[in-house]
């Protein structure tokens, strides 16, 4: 693994207007890493992706790095690109596994995070690492959110999140699991206690609906929330997934390693959403793909779908007749997701959305003075380092809001 990765560090170019970092959401300095990894440095090459972006290791393994940093290589021209996941994830593993956790001098100032999905540990982070106390809010037993309940162990190991709570528990970070704020306890009530500013950071946990006949029947679930904890399902032989982007993929995946033989997905499109490389493992695994089909009832027996023609402009008819069932044992629904509104629902003057995602400025400033918010809570599904770069800005504004400084921004 070491040669493999020393020898791809060395393939790298070093160009003076790297694209990679143009490719890059986050826009990590990949040459510059590259080339402190190769001088021997691998300290100060694991230091310039952490203080970039906190999750590089996890963004290492599920980023679209096809369509992202290693599809803008100017060596993916004429052949192969620079594999930048693998030398990313070998230096953000070993500095992750090394992390001085040396606790900076406390301000005196708290602050409350909800949800520890990769917004909430982004913020944790960062504001734990300019001396706020951190109290890190999260509903469910683990942390990492989405990380831990929304993508498989084989894409992402669970391990990796246990030592990001060891991380924020070294930095000073209390953390409170199976704590649902906007049940037992409100964010007046945690104003109330002392907390300089609020973050919500929640995510999206409301499946989506198809709004069509069966989907209440007892075979037919949600891809969210099978994915949180798929033993507890008994799918049986067949199963037909409603969806071609990453979570059906991960569904589907996951659906064939607890014993399902037979697993489609459907999707109304001619192609696929999900990343070309996720798409490649999912029909090594097993999955078969079949395009431009509506689902327009749900029953016990499997879905029925309606084919879907299209033309040269890409503009969808519905083929009159040509409705039919698929067989299948159990229906997975993996159409994105909403936000829940357990907060808002109990806390005063935060505007929404018509979807229910919460308003904030450019710096994540709701309408509330002291609230927060970042991550897909306030922009929808998105990517993990979408998440994390979004955050990053929501942290120094937090950080500016705490110190009485003045916050100017735009509607987003």
């Amino acid at each position: 693994m070491a040669l493999h990765v020393v020898n791809e560090a060395r393939r790298c170019l070093n160009c003076k207007k790297p694209l990679c970092k143009v490719g890059c959401p986050i826009e990590t300095a990949i040459p510059e890493m590259i080339q402190d990894f190769l001088g021997g440095d691998l300290e100060k090459a694991g230091q310039r992706l952490f203080e970039n972006n906190p999750l590089s290791i996890i963004c290492s393994l599920v980023c679209d790095h096809e369509k992202q940093c290693e599809g803008h290589c100017i060596l993916n021209k004429k052949g192969m690109p620079v594999h930048v996941s693998s030398i990313e994830h070998y230096i953000s593993d070993a500095y992750l596994e090394r992390h001085p956790t040396s606790r900076p001098p406390r301000n005196g100032k708290r602050v409350a995070i909800i949800g520890s999905g990769p917004a909430g540990i982004t913020i944790s982070v960062v504001l734990a690492s300019r001396g706020y106390d951190v109290t890190l809010f999260d509903s469910r037993e683990q942390i990492g959110g989405v990380l831990q309940y929304g993508i498989p162990d084989f894409r992402l190991p669970k391990a990796i999140l246990e030592r990001y709570r060891k991380l924020l528990l070294e930095m000073g970070v209390r953390i409170r699991p199976n704590t649902m704020i906007g049940s037992a306890l409100s964010v007046d009530d945690l104003f109330r206690d002392g907390y300089a500013a609020v973050f919500i950071g929640t995510g999206v946990w409301r499946p989506n609906t198809l709004k069509i006949k069966g989907e209440s029947l007892g075979n037919v679930h949600f891809a969210i929330d099978y994915l949180s904890n798929p033993d507890a399902y008994d799918l049986g032989d067949s199963v037909a997934v409603i969806g071609v982007g990453n979570s059906a993929i991960d569904a589907a995946r996951t659906a064939i390693r607890k014993g399902s033989r037979h697993v489609t997905i459907f999707g109304r499109k001619p192609s696929a959403a999900a990343s070309s490389r996720e798409i490649d493992y999912a029909k090594i695994d097993g999955v078969e793909f079949k395009f431009c089909l509506m689902p327009v009832e749900l029953t016990e027996e499997g879905p029925v779908m309606r084919v879907l023609e299209y033309d040269e402009a890409g503009k969808a008819s519905e083929l009159s007749g040509s409705d039919a069932l698929h067989p299948a044992q159990s229906i997975i629904i993996a159409i994105s997701q909403g936000p829940r509104d357990y907060i808002v629902n109990t806390t005063t003057g935060i505007e929404t959305s018509q979807r229910g995602l919460v308003v904030t400025d450019e710096c994540g400033s709701t309408s509330r003075p002291g609230v927060f918010a970042s991550g897909d809570v306030v922009k929808g599904a998105r990517t993990v380092v979408e998440a994390v770069k979004y955050s990053r800005q929501v942290a120094d504004a937090m950080d500016r809001y705490m110190q009485g400084q003045d916050l100017t921004c735009k509607k987003v």
